[in-house]
């Protein structure tokens, strides 16, 4: 984590066109095995980068899907069960956006266009989520969120050792419905979603259903939509996102660390298959399930 940590905060304060020459000198005076070799010693990594053996830390995974896919709802769930922070960084430019930080303003007009938050943003921002979790003593994460550019991808894995990248896939009109349905309290601040989605077999495409996630009652009220939840801004996320991510996720199929997985609904339908396809198991679950 400190390692990361430190790469973050100098990577935030080196210009994107200082890397880009870089690696443009590298890939003309080193063949194509000797720059797939010499990728992590970026210019800012150091002599001080260090990386944890996998039996001295805890896992260290990456969240992969398109916005409104669930990410946050599988990697919190799986934080509990395996005793690792979660970092999500929706919520940390969520967390900025409430502040009255230099960065809330620029971020809210960011946010309110559907436009993806530039990578010097969210490498300041995880670098202080990652500094805190270093004072804490935490080991490990479940990164939700990052790395969203090969960018990105690149600085992370200069200087730590990403074990498995999960990959959440959701038709896009499902998750334009879910994303119109999200709700939060502004009292309590939880999240609920009012979207009951009943979708048919049809074209070859399996049957889907999604039951809504409804306050209680003390909630109704008082329920808010997020500013960014309109099918303009949300259909323009996905495009933005899946331009993006596939660059992202070549970069980690070639490493062989991605595991795709087909949402088959809600929760009850696709938590218990995702702790099958990796090999947990959630007591808490089977003791209710016993009961």
């Amino acid at each position: 984590m400190a390692a990361v940590q430190r790469l973050l905060r100098a990577a935030a304060s080196s210009s994107t066109s200082s890397v880009a020459a870089g690696r443009r000198r590298m890939a003309t005076s080193l063949a194509p095995e000797q720059v797939t070799a010499a990728a992590p010693a970026f210019p800012f990594a150091g002599a001080e980068r260090r990386r944890r053996p996998a039996h001295e830390r805890n896992v260290q995974w990456v969240f992969l899907g398109c916005p409104g896919v669930g990410k946050g709802t599988y990697a919190s769930r799986l934080s509990r069960l395996l005793g690792v922070p979660h970092i999500a960084t929706g919520d940390l430019v969520r967390d900025e956006l409430a502040s009255t930080g230099p960065d809330a303003v620029q971020l809210k007009e960011i946010v309110n266009q559907g436009k993806l938050v530039s990578d010097e943003i969210i490498i300041n921002l995880l670098s202080k989520r990652l500094r805190k979790g270093e004072e804490k003593g935490e080991s490990g994460f479940i990164l939700d969120g990052f790395p969203r550019t090969v960018n990105q991808a690149e600085i992370l894995d200069g200087v730590t050792d990403i074990d498995m990248v999960v990959n959440l896939k959701l038709r896009e009109d499902i998750i334009v419905q879910k994303c119109l349905g999200r709700r939060i309290c502004s009292q309590c601040g939880k999240n609920f979603n009012l979207a009951c989605i009943d979708v048919k077999a049809e074209n070859g495409l399996p049957p889907i259903y999604m039951s809504p996630l409804l306050p209680p009652n003390n909630c109704m009220s008082k329920l808010l939509t997020r500013d960014d939840d309109t099918e303009e801004v949300v259909r323009n996320r996905l495009r933005i996102y899946n331009e993006m991510s596939q660059p992202v996720e070549d970069f980690y199929q070639k490493q062989g660390k991605v595991l795709e997985f087909d949402l088959p609904g809600g929760i009850p339908e696709s938590w218990p298959k995702l702790l099958d396809v990796l090999n947990l198991e959630d007591q808490q679950e089977m003791k209710l399930a016993a009961a």
